[in-house]
Formats: structure tokens, sequence, C-alpha cells
């Protein structure tokens, strides 16, 4: 039986010390006020003295309370009724139904052993061309979205949900609007994914703490499902507010800070949770998509600018579109040439001319005479943009393979795009879809020899 001790020291933001013995580092407390049971957790050991994170805030909490240490860490229920259910940052549920308390597991655990991990060699389709051709997303890769505020970021990660090929997606809310959340609820609801989708949602207007446990939650649910062999794609949005209540957290026990503020093991505690993807030998896969903010678009901001270390690649969003410079994917070419013989090319082609089009435009806008080359690029442009950056766009991989080539062939000739010609030659266009003056030239272009 756990003893209650009623010797709190301090009480500061949403933490409280409290003098106590024989205590485990990330051990639950509840802590018995007038208003009611509040929990909390370990988050500092020295000595005898105890400091406890509380979940739902110190506002009503008095020197003379009690507390009483549970002996165990955070914990969460899995099974196969998580599925379609809504829970908050402390695992109680939002959606009116009733808790689920069997089969708990612990949350925060460490990262799989690297020995159990399979090299990432499948893709993930997401139907959104930005991502399928150019910087493919492989199982059990962690890719976070740079983003700025005002940018569609939870718009596309619930497409990415919708459309991902996975058997589970959980999604991991901190700090979101309530707006947000609704969005994210009806489109999983109307969609039809519901019933495969279990949501861990902090909004804005909880207390900022329970941010913390958002991503360990998702995670070990997560974690359980791969190792039942199924497919599970977490996403989390926003990283950036699980950071800041961090750095809330750090002030209120006063440590010293760090980068703007932030505490000195920053990178740790992101690294702790984007380590959890992995593809398990003989079982399923985490994949995880985070959203990263950047106040003022600043990368070098500490949060970017650690998880660019953590993570392999990372997409930026800009202007409603994922942008291709800068972007990257680093796993990319373990699957991309399994797919079709052409994608490689037409990833490196496409964004090169895109890249001659910026400097067309540049030259436009000093007010350069244009060329007819220039011309053609801006073409190109304005059609790649529309047809294949735009994030509405939503078609599978082959088809937007196929729409490029079609964009190529209605700009340019074989010769001018700079593909290698066995690879133009096999899917170059037939000339009744092809609708321009640069079309009449094509099958002559492509006896010409059009690069290596």
């Amino acid at each position: 039986m756990r003893k209650f001790y009623d010797q709190i020291t301090h009480v500061a933001g949403s933490v409280v010390t409290v003098t106590a013995t024989d205590v485990g580092y990330d051990e639950l407390a509840t802590i018995k006020t007038r208003r009611g049971t509040s929990l909390a957790q370990v988050i500092r050991l020295q000595g005898d003295q105890v400091s406890l994170q509380v979940f739902a805030g110190t506002q009503g909490v008095s020197t003379g309370d009690k507390v009483r240490f549970l002996g165990k860490p955070m914990q969460v229920p899995f099974s196969r009724n998580l599925l379609g259910r809504i829970f908050n940052g402390s695992g109680e549920p939002r959606d009116g139904r009733p808790a689920l308390e069997d089969h708990l597991i612990e949350t925060g655990g460490p990262s799989v052993n690297p020995m159990r991990r399979r090299l990432p060699d499948q893709m993930v389709r997401t139907g959104i061309p930005m991502i399928d051709i150019f910087n493919t997303l492989v199982v059990s890769q962690k890719l976070p979205i740079f983003s700025t505020a005002g940018e569609p970021y939870n718009e596309l990660l619930a497409r990415v949900g919708l459309q991902a090929e996975a058997d589970v997606i959980i999604l991991g809310g901190m700090g979101l609007r309530h707006d947000d959340y609704l969005t994210f609820r009806n489109t999983f609801e109307s969609s039809g994914v519901l019933n495969r989708t279990i949501m861990f949602v902090h909004t804005a207007a909880d207390p900022v703490v329970e941010a913390l446990l958002v991503p360990d939650l998702a995670l070990a649910v997560g974690e359980a499902f791969a190792m039942e062999g199924k497919r599970v794609l977490v996403l989390l949005t926003d990283m950036t507010a699980f950071s800041d209540a961090l750095k809330e957290v750090a002030i209120t026990m006063e440590q010293i800070p760090s980068n703007r503020g932030y505490p000195g093991d920053l990178y740790s505690q992101l690294a702790r949770r984007y380590e959890k993807a992995v593809d398990f030998e003989g079982a399923g896969s985490v994949t995880v998509l985070a959203v990263t903010t950047m106040p003022g678009g600043d990368v070098t901001h500490p949060v970017p600018d650690n998880t660019g270390y953590i993570t392999e690649g990372q997409f930026y969003l800009n202007n409603g579109r994922i942008e291709p410079f800068g972007s990257l994917s680093r796993l990319k070419q373990r699957v991309n040439g399994k797919t079709r013989d052409d994608h490689r090319a037409i990833m490196d082609g496409c964004i090169q001319l895109y890249a001659e089009c910026r400097e067309s435009r540049e030259k436009r806008s000093m007010g350069f005479e244009m060329s007819p080359w220039d011309e053609k690029l801006l073409k190109y442009g304005d059609l790649f943009e529309s047809q294949i950056m735009d994030l509405s766009v939503s078609i599978p991989l082959e088809e937007a393979l196929d729409l490029c080539w079609d964009i190529l062939a209605r700009c340019f000739t074989p010769a001018e795009t700079g593909i290698r010609r066995s690879i133009v030659e096999a899917h170059w266009p037939r000339p009744a879809s092809r609708n321009t003056e640069a079309d009449e030239t094509a099958d002559e272009g492509t006896e010409a020899t059009v690069g290596s």
C-alpha cells in the first residue's frame, strides 16, 4: 500500500515539489485537493525533494495537500477497441464514450534495438505527386514538415492520413485550435477512415503540460500495433508546441536555459520520440510524419534546427505548396528505383527544368528580353505548378509520372528535356496527345542524342 506524503515545499507554475522517498523517475502520483484529485508525474529527483508535473495545473493545490505515488509510469490502454476513438492529452476519452482500462502498456519507453530493425525499402504511397515522385516517403521513415504559421500543414497531414497506404493512422495533436481538431475529426469521419484512426488531441484550451504526453501516447500505441504486424502511420502536429511545453516546464523548474530559453536536452527529447520510427523484422512498422512550425520562417530556430539533425530529410511547405528546393527525403533512393523505370529520370529532369524556369522568371521580373527557350520554360513552370505542385492534386504515382511526361511534351522536344534517350523513347506521349508547336518536332527530336 503506497503511503501519502503531505510535505509539499514548493508550488510554481504546473510543478509542485514534495519531500518523499522511494520514488522513481517518471512515476505517476495523485494529489488530493479540496477540488478533487489531480494526476501528476515525477520529472526530477534531487535527494528527498521530488518535483511533480501536474497535468491539470496547480490551481487549487496548497502545501497541505496529500500526494500519493502510484508506483508505475504513465500507461495507455491497448486493444483494437482504440480504433475510431478520440482521447485527450492525458489519455482520457474526448468522444464521450467509455474509458478503456484493460491491457495497459507503458509509454515513453526506449527506442527499438537496431538489431530488430529492417532496412527501409518500401514506399508509402500518399497520392500527392510532390511526395510520391520527388521526395518519396518510405516505410519506417521519420520526416518533419517545416512550415510557417498560416500554411495548410494540418490539411496536408489530414490528406496524407486519408490517402496513405497504412493499416492504422494515429494522430497526435498538440496545441491545436478547436477548429483544427474538428477538421481532422470531420475529415476522417466523412472519408470513412475513422474506423482505422486513433486520435490523441491536446487543444490550446487544455493544460499546456498535457502536450508533453501526446507523442508518447501516440507512439506507444503505434509500436504495439506494429508488433502485431500492422503498418502504422503516426501524424504529429505540432512539435514546436511540444517543445514550447518543455520550455515552460524547464523555466518553472529554474533550469539553466539553452538557446532562446529552450532546455539543454531539447535534442534528446525530440530524438527520443522520432527514433520510435521502425520497421520490425517479421512484424509491422511505424512511420512518423510530424509538423514543425518555424517562428518567423526561421529555419535556424532551435526546434527545426535540432529536428534536422535527427530526421531523414524534411518537407518545406511554402505558399501552399511543398517546395521542391530544400525538401529532401534521404531514403527515397532506396525505393524510387523499384517503382517504374522512368521515376528517377522524371524526378531529376522535371526539377532541373523548374529550376531553369525560376531563373527565367527572375530575368522577366528585371525586364530582360525573353528568348524562345525562356518562353518554353515559363510555360512549363506554370503547368508544373498547377498540375503537379498544387496540393489539391491527388493521383496515383503512375498517373503522376504520365502527367509529367505530358507536361514535358507540351512544352519541349525530347532533346530539350535532358532525359536519357532510352527512357524518352519508352515513355514519350504519342503524337495524338500533344497540342503545342513543340510537339510537331518531337518525333524528329527523338532521333537525336538527348543526353547521357
